[in-house]
């Protein structure tokens, strides 16, 4: 029976020849999807990579930031969304002011 360092060897060289062999089937897909793309006169934006607006991976509208609602003592500012509240406004909570006292 085979002791343990010898399993873990045995493992290291079958995960080594694993990778080796994925580099290999890699490059041989990368060469065949290039080769029919070739062929048929196809871009990477047909097939949804480039930027276009066509595929399931367009692009989304950009958005555009919240409107601030508040403003701090240095001029800060904050919209009031969701998410963490800024430092500064826990600091002012803490203190015992109201985030009404900070309305633009």
């Amino acid at each position: 029976m085979a002791t343990y360092l010898e399993l873990k060897e045995q493992a290291e060289k079958l995960l080594q020849q694993a990778e080796n062999m994925r580099a290999q089937e890699t490059e041989q897909a990368i060469a065949d999807i290039k080769a029919k793309m070739q062929a048929y006169g196809l871009t990477a934006a047909d097939l949804g990579f480039g930027g276009g607006t066509r595929g399931p991976r367009a692009k989304k509208a950009a958005k555009t930031p919240a409107p601030v609602k508040y403003r701090g003592p240095n001029g800060e500012t904050w919209g009031g969304g969701r998410g963490r509240k800024p430092q500064w406004v826990v600091e002012a909570l803490a203190k015992g002011k109201k985030i009404e006292d900070f309305a633009v």
